[in-house]
């Protein structure tokens, strides 16, 4: 009779180490990347004034995702979201770097915009004019942020 309860205490130690370790992994925080911005080192080969949009093109890639691209300037994005257990995914970091053309198609303005503190704040520039062309847009871009839903993620 002793070896059998012995057995039984066994199995509800296993079985309660393990479901302590499904409790804990489930609880840890998974950060996900969705988008794509050019580094730094990419961005030094697009020259302000120079470059044309086949040279950025070949230098950093087109934008990927719909809608990204327009006349005026091409935007790359980059979100991270952490998802916590079945939690709804949080954005916890947007970074947006434009690249504005003129109308010849020779590069105007590069620049990369990050969030801080909930404020969009430019990180780097560099620049022939004062300002971007298309700033709604980028407006538009860092307003949503926290508003994006996973099944907005997947296309659903």
């Amino acid at each position: 009779m002793e070896v059998q309860a012995g057995k039984a205490k066994a199995r509800l130690i296993t079985l309660a180490m393990v479901g302590g370790m499904v409790f804990l992994t489930a609880c840890s925080a998974i950060y996900r990347n969705h988008g794509y911005v050019p580094t730094d080192s990419e961005l030094e080969q697009v020259q302000v004034g120079t470059s044309s949009r086949q040279d950025v093109a070949d230098a950093v890639g087109r934008p990927s995702a719909a809608g990204l691209l327009n006349d005026q300037g091409w935007y790359y994005v980059q979100s991270e979201f952490k998802h916590l257990g079945p939690k709804k995914p949080e954005e916890i970091d947007r970074q947006v770097v434009a690249i504005s053309f003129n109308d010849a198609g020779i590069v105007e303005n590069v620049e990369r915009f990050g969030l801080q503190e909930g404020r969009v704040v430019p990180l780097s520039r560099r620049v022939t004019d004062s300002n971007i062309k298309g700033v709604s847009f980028l407006r538009q871009l860092f307003n949503s942020v926290g508003r994006v839903g996973a099944g907005d993620l997947l296309g659903e």
